[in-house]
């Protein structure tokens, strides 16, 4: 009870605004809401007592509030404050699409999707949703397809979503009058009454007449009094067709600006001379429209300013503040002008040139003929490192690096005239240097002692297998049989020891079996193993033969010469040798070639059976033998029909008689007896000869097939 008599305190004291500080409440009561009870948190217990082992204002109950969503459970939590937390409860439930079995989850996160394609039926009723399973209503489809207009007129490619639509052309068909025609645009169902039928009204309205659909409505004759555009007056005309004319009538009327009146028609507009002084959206330039009502409109002169690129004027219309970048791209190039790189005006000048790929074009400054192989680039190109081999006097080459183009430093150009003046930096030039002296060693021995020496490099002499040279160092050589050659080998100069290296024919996977030698080398005659064309047999075949035959060589050499195993179209076994390729289709194997009633055979070629070149049809013998069997078919069923009749009633006859008793020996006097028909008194007599001559029949056919 202390409680609610704090409560209401509190609220009187917020009313009357007694108290400036109040408790922190997040919520501002009424006078007319002041409590008068005091619950427990659930609402169960009023007044609760005090409790020091529950939570204060709590009774200690279960709360079984129910919680918020709804989901049908309540709280099993005691009395406790604020909201209750998520339901806890476990349920089975199945996914949004209901395709997944149900799973266990808890109630307050119940909803989940299987992620499997969703597969209702979207609106437009032709194509399924392929989302992920997902709640709500699915998706518009997102496919197109053809649908015909509203009339049925035209068909066009669009949205399944949106399948109702309405094409350009008139509807057309005749109206029920029989005397006009529809004027609606593409609509369904019927076209309605003809709207010059019924109760039509003169043209000023007042008026209604009953006329046919082919006769105009006169004029009521009385005045027609519609309003004019003006929106003030109205017609004095008589009923008219037509719209009505304009206004003549002459009002005190005011300018826009309101600075003017002036008596005139009053259809026509009253500006005066007076320019507007008002400065504009700018804030730089003024309206100066004649008769300005003080809605100015935004300026339309161009702004005119200087961007910040220092190129270009601003082209936007006269604005506020700072003008945007300027719209404009500049190229900026590599020295050779192939590649290009596009910045924002006013950029070139910060940005690097791109690096360009393409060789560099510039012609050698120097005696080469070209120079190194470099990118393109701006300023000079590098130095040429190439050997210079201009000739020298004593007939060797130059081998420093080129030297057309050396940088030369000068110096004692200037000389300073005193201590106070600070000597210039060296320059540098560019100069052509002369070749240095010959660094060839040359015999150190004295005349008297000149003869041959070793000049510690290889000997390089040309070896008899004529593909290698000697590497030993300088030595002695003698002459063979006087010849003197000094290009070819001595008996001094090293052995060729290396294998043969020489390239094979073309197709020749094998090594040279020989050293290295001079010539040609032998034919390979090492076995290649291949597969037949029709890949059942390993051939083994010298390799020279199959490297050196040519196509159709190579086809024969392929060949196992056995038949080919492979089988037609028609089913039945190639007849070629082993070959390269499809089989030849022109079958020549006998078949048989039977009539529709299997009676007549023939043997004919295979591909013209295949082909349909030939058929065996019935003859006269066929058709009269097949008439017969499909009489004898007929009365073989007629027969079987009238039996079954027969049987039915004796069973009909047994089945009176069981229902009569055990009268079968009294019989009525006047009892009538049923006389046969011909058909039952003859029909042995008819039935077996016409099944005698139907298996004489089908045993001579047989016998005439074998």
């Amino acid at each position: 009870m202390s409680v609610l008599l704090c409560q209401t305190e509190l609220v009187k004291l917020s009313v009357f605004l007694f108290l400036p500080v109040s408790p922190k409440c997040r919520f501002e009561y009424k006078r007319s809401e002041t409590p008068t009870r005091y619950y427990c948190y659930c609402g169960k217990v009023e007044d609760p007592e005090l409790d020091p082992w529950l939570v204060p204002h709590s009774c200690g109950q279960v709360c079984e509030r129910e919680f918020k969503p709804p989901c049908g459970h309540k709280c099993l939590l005691l009395c406790h404050p604020g909201p209750c937390p998520p339901c806890p409860k476990m349920v089975a439930i199945a996914c949004y699409c209901k395709k997944a079995k149900p799973v266990p989850r808890r109630c307050s996160t119940k909803e989940w999707s299987c992620q499997l394609p969703c597969g209702r039926k979207l609106p437009c009723g032709q194509h399924n949703c392929e989302n992920p399973c997902h709640p709500g209503n699915c998706q518009s489809c997102p496919r197109v397809s053809k649908q015909r207009c509203v009339c049925g007129r035209q068909i066009a490619e669009r949205l399944c979503a949106s399948p109702f639509w309405q094409c350009e052309q008139v509807c057309g068909r005749t109206l029920p009058c029989g005397n006009h025609t529809c004027e609606q645009i593409c609509h369904s169902g019927p076209c309605g009454e003809c709207p010059r039928s019924g109760k039509r009204p003169c043209p000023c309205g007042k008026s209604m007449f009953f006329l046919p659909c082919t006769e105009d409505v006169p004029t009521c004759g009385d005045s027609c009094d519609k309003v004019l555009e003006c929106g003030i007056h109205r017609c004095s005309q008589r009923c008219h067709r037509g719209p009505c004319e304009i206004c003549r009538q002459e009002v005190e009327k005011q300018c826009r600006c309101g600075k003017h009146t002036k008596r005139m028609p009053c259809h026509k507009p009253y500006l005066c001379e007076t320019k507007c002084t008002k400065i504009r959206d700018c804030q730089k330039h003024q309206c100066k429209r004649k008769c300005c009502s003080g809605n100015c409109p935004p300026c339309d002169q161009l702004c005119g300013r200087t961007l910040g690129c220092r190129n270009h004027k601003c082209p936007s219309v006269c604005h506020r503040g700072s003008c945007y970048p300027c719209p404009e791209t500049i190229d900026v190039l590599c020295n050779c002008g192939k590649t290009v790189l596009k910045v924002p005006c006013g950029r070139e000048r910060s940005t690097k040139p791109p690096k360009c790929k393409e060789p560099c074009s510039r012609p050698p400054t120097c005696h080469h003929s070209s120079q190194e192989k470099h990118t393109c680039h701006f300023g000079p190109c590098p130095a040429c490192r190439q050997s210079c081999q201009k000739v020298l006097k004593c007939s060797h080459l130059c081998p420093a690096s080129c030297h057309d183009e050396a940088l030369v430093k000068q110096t004692g150009l200037h000389q300073p005239v005193g201590p106070w003046e600070q000597p210039s930096e060296p320059a540098f030039i560019q100069t052509a240097l002369p070749c240095p002296p010959c660094q060839v060693p040359v015999s150190p021995l004295p005349c008297h002692s000149a003869g041959p020496y070793s000049c510690k490099r290889l000997c390089g002499r040309l070896l008899d297998c004529q593909n290698h040279t000697c590497m030993k160092e300088c030595h002695k050589c003698t002459k063979v049989n006087g010849n003197a050659d000094r290009q070819k080998a001595s008996p001094e100069c090293s052995q060729c020891e290396e294998a043969c290296t020489k390239p094979r024919p073309p197709g020749c996977p094998h090594s040279c079996v020989l050293p290295c030698h001079p010539g040609q080398c032998p034919p390979c005659v090492q076995m290649l193993k291949i597969k037949c064309h029709c890949k059942l047999t390993n051939l083994y075949i010298e390799c020279i033969k199959i490297t050196c035959a040519d196509l159709k060589e190579k086809d024969l050499l392929s060949s196992c010469k056995n038949q080919c195993p492979k089988e037609l179209s028609c089913g039945h076994r190639c007849k070629e040798i082993c070959h390269l390729g499809d089989c030849p289709q022109n079958c020549n194997q006998k078949v048989k070639l039977r009539c529709p009633c299997k009676r007549m055979k023939k043997e004919l070629q295979c591909s013209k059976v295949q082909e349909g070149q030939v058929s065996l049809e019935c003859d006269t013998l066929c058709k009269e033998m097949k008439r017969k069997a499909s009489e004898i078919k007929e009365a073989e069923a007629k027969a079987a029909i009238e039996e079954e009749k027969r049987r039915q009633q004796a069973e009909l006859e047994a089945f009176e008689n069981r229902l009569k008793g055990r009268r079968k020996n009294k019989r009525r006097k006047d009892e009538v007896e049923v006389e046969q028909s011909v058909w039952q008194k003859y029909k042995n007599f008819i039935v077996l000869p016409v099944c005698g001559f139907a298996i004489v029949m089908l045993a001579w056919l047989m016998a005439y097939n074998n």
